[in-house]
C-alpha cells in the first residue's frame, strides 16, 4: 500500500504497520473488543469499523434533530420547557 504526500513523494506502509493499525480499529469496536476469539480477519475488521461509522453518524443525526426540536419549543423569553 502506498499514499502520496503533498510533495508528490511516496511514502509505503508496512505490513507491521498496517497489522498495529487494524489491531487499533479492532479496539474501536464494542463487538470485536468483547468477543473471544482474536481471530477476525482485517476485512472484516474494516466493514465492523465501516459500520460502527455509520451507526455513529446517524445517532449524531438523531440527536441533532432532537436537539433541533427542542430548542424549537422554547418559549419567548428563551427558557426551555419542562421536560418532568
Amino acid at each position: 500500500m502506498s499514499n502520496r504526500q503533498s510533495d508528490g513523494s511516496v511514502s509505503r506502509i508496512s505490513d507491521d504497520q498496517i497489522i498495529e493499525l487494524i489491531s487499533k480499529l479492532r479496539q474501536l469496536l464494542p463487538e470485536i473488543r468483547n468477543s473471544r476469539s482474536d481471530k477476525v480477519s482485517a476485512s472484516k475488521v474494516l466493514e465492523e469499523i465501516c459500520n460502527y461509522i455509520r451507526r455513529l453518524h446517524k445517532e449524531v443525526d438523531d440527536l441533532s434533530d432532537g436537539l433541533s426540536q427542542l430548542l424549537a419549543t422554547t418559549d419567548a423569553d428563551g427558557a426551555l420547557p419542562r421536560l418532568l
